[in-house]
């Protein structure tokens, strides 16, 4: 087995160099934390990554989990269960939450910053505690006090297990045509009837009590989305005490055979099959979606997380490899025959490679941090400041789980590309968090569905496209301020970039406006794409800002040549430098290929679908 490799340097930088979380602290929110608590938290996270949760994923892997019909119950693999406990024991399922539910308290941007190390580790894994969070903050924020009060300590102490019931075999992203039924009954209970698929962990054996909140519609409410509602469904009825009786009507009758993500359960659950599954009404009839889409908003940005730790862990064992692996001359003795291997590490494609997911990795851990730490910062300030982080929120959220997610399917196959052959075994981690990470880009709204919510609900119908002028300003002031730093060829191009999207968006203004919408949505998803490319090199520009005045202070004085000794013999020399130059090797063969796909979305490549469906009238299939 593998040892788990966590890139701390980078996340202290992330932290309290990049955010200045520490500084949070000015806030009565915040104010009995301060750096040494933070860095303390972190030490213990990655302590708990290696230790417990790494070595239970890698076997959770070959085990998977197993279905036995008779009881209609699932096991999860045998570490699941100690491992979880590590998590939770120490506080890490509700690291962010207020205290008076039983969390510690802490800012969000480190709460990501735990769960990114501990995704890496074990994504499978923290499926469990991620849903169970949010259908715990769903309750705690939209309950009764008599629901707030049964279920949200006993999920986020991990006494109870949680997870959401949205999709239907026949309603996967067309959440309103879902036919899940629910009866009012005179004690004010509802009765569920109906069937949900691919709900992660709707049975495992880390907890006795689950939680489901169910998305059914009442019988005789609005067809569409406007007649959802949402329900919260316990696997046990709870008695007024608080523990829970009597098994209610909910059960799985199977589980997939999935590409990864084998130590999570994914289940076909049935609810009601006997008529007697008993639910409870959350929040108000009718705006089930709402509520759901409100939670959507956090666990998307989990998402993001999740595929960060993949990617950052991906990157570090290829990079690990590389530095090992011997193979072939170096380039500039390639036709001596007598010339002695090298680590691949030395060869022109490999580094590029090595560069590239270095580079995505330190600018997406950057954008997602940056997200968590506007959502602490909703909390913190008032008026035009809170309105404006809220906007950023609003609209990085989609870029950030839709590109994470992407890139880490990407970035976990250059992993393996690394390895060579060995990648493609399970002798090396890689090709786990490869099959784990696919999954990613589908969950919690399709990439698809995040390119519509960010070109439609959060550019073109924004009321004055107010979120995309907060961007574009803090955008434009990274730049201001980097002059005299970064060099001038990357601001300039940054600045370009903006001007060829705001013609981008102009033009799906004007598609809109027409009418045209088939011509507008094929366009989305490219747009969405480009962003993400543009807020990852303003991330690097940002990035090149602190660090290179930092390692010119490390270097002043320095005879000529001498640098690759001073990298070799100082730590904080060879982490800047690295910084610096994988920030500028994005801005030099990223930022670029942004220009080409704004050209494509200009010239309007919609016409290239003119043929439409028809293309494929000829080919085989059912």
């Amino acid at each position: 087995m593998q040892k788990y490799l966590i890139d701390y340097r980078d996340l202290q930088f992330t932290l309290f160099e990049f955010l200045k979380v520490d500084e949070l602290s000015a806030f009565g929110r915040f104010a009995e934390f301060d750096r040494s608590d933070y860095e303390e938290t972190i030490r213990l996270v990655c302590r708990i990554a290696v230790e417990r949760v790494f070595p239970a994923n890698v076997t959770g892997h070959v085990e998977g989990c197993r279905y036995d019909p008779v009881t209609k119950s699932v096991s999860l693999p045998s570490g699941y269960k100690s491992a979880a406990q590590a998590i939770i024991d120490s506080g890490f399922m509700s690291i962010s939450d207020d205290r008076d539910i039983g969390g510690t308290g802490m800012p969000l941007a480190v709460q990501s910053c735990a769960w990114e190390v501990l995704c890496g580790a074990g994504g499978a894994l923290m499926l469990f505690m991620m849903l169970g969070h949010g259908a715990a903050m769903m309750i705690h924020r939209h309950g009764t006090e008599e629901q707030k009060k049964l279920y949200v300590r006993k999920i986020l102490s991990g006494e109870w297990g949680a997870t959401m019931c949205l999709t239907e075999p026949e309603a996967g992203s067309d959440v309103g045509a879902l036919k899940t039924r629910a009866a009012p009954q005179p004690d004010g209970s509802y009765r569920i009837t109906g069937q949900k698929s691919f709900i992660t962990n709707g049975d495992q054996d880390i907890t006795r009590q689950i939680i489901y909140p169910v998305l059914a519609r009442v019988d005789g409410d609005a067809p569409g989305t406007r007649g959802i509602s949402l329900f919260i469904v316990p696997k046990y009825l709870v008695g007024e005490d608080g523990t829970p009786g009597e098994r209610n009507d909910v059960f799985c009758i199977g589980i997939e055979e999935k590409m990864g993500a084998h130590g999570a359960a994914t289940c076909s659950m049935v609810f009601g099959e006997n008529g007697g599954c008993t639910g409870y009404l959350l929040g108000e009839r009718g705006k089930g979606l709402n509520i759901m889409f409100q939670m959507l908003n956090e666990t998307r940005l989990e998402v993001g997380i999740m595929g960060l730790g993949g990617s950052a862990a991906a990157s570090l064992f290829a990079v690990n490899y590389a530095k090992n692996r011997l193979q072939g001359p170096h380039v500039t003795r390639m036709m001596d025959p007598a010339a002695p291997k090298v680590p691949i590490i030395e060869h022109p494609d490999v580094m590029r490679m090595l560069m590239w997911m270095q580079a995505c990795v330190g600018a997406e851990r950057m954008l997602s941090y940056y997200v968590a730490y506007q959502m602490d910062l909703q909390h913190c300030l008032e008026g035009e400041a809170a309105r404006e982080a809220k906007a950023l929120v609003e609209f990085l959220i989609p870029l950030i789980k839709a590109g994470n997610s992407e890139n880490t399917w990407l970035i976990t196959a250059e992993a393996i590309q690394v390895h060579g052959g060995y990648g493609y075994c399970r002798d090396f981690n890689v090709e786990q968090l490869a099959v784990d990470s696919k999954a990613l880009s589908i969950v919690e709204g399709t990439n698809g569905v995040q390119s519509l919510d960010l070109v439609m609900r959060k550019i073109l119908l924004n009321p004055d496209q107010y979120n995309y002028s907060v961007l574009k300003s803090r955008m434009r002031r990274t730049v201001e301020e980097s002059e005299g730093i970064v060099d001038a060829e990357y601001r300039e191009s940054l600045l370009r970039g903006m001007e060829l999207m705001d013609k981008a968006i102009g033009l799906l203004k004007g598609l809109m406006g027409k009418g045209d919408f088939k011509a507008l949505l094929l366009e989305v998803d490219p747009l969405r794409k480009a962003f993400f490319d543009l807020v990852l090199s303003w991330m690097h520009i940002w990035c090149l800002m602190l660090v290179k005045p930092k390692l010119a202070a490390l270097t002043e004085g320095l005879p000529e040549g001498s640098l690759e000794a001073a990298i070799e013999s100082s730590k904080e020399t060879a982490y800047y430098y690295g910084k610096a130059c994988t920030s500028e090797f994005y801005l030099a063969t990223e930022l670029p290929k942004y220009f080409g796909k704004m050209d494509a979305i200009l010239q309007s490549s919609a016409r290239g679908f003119s043929g439409g469906s028809r293309v494929f009238a000829y080919l085989p299939g059912s």
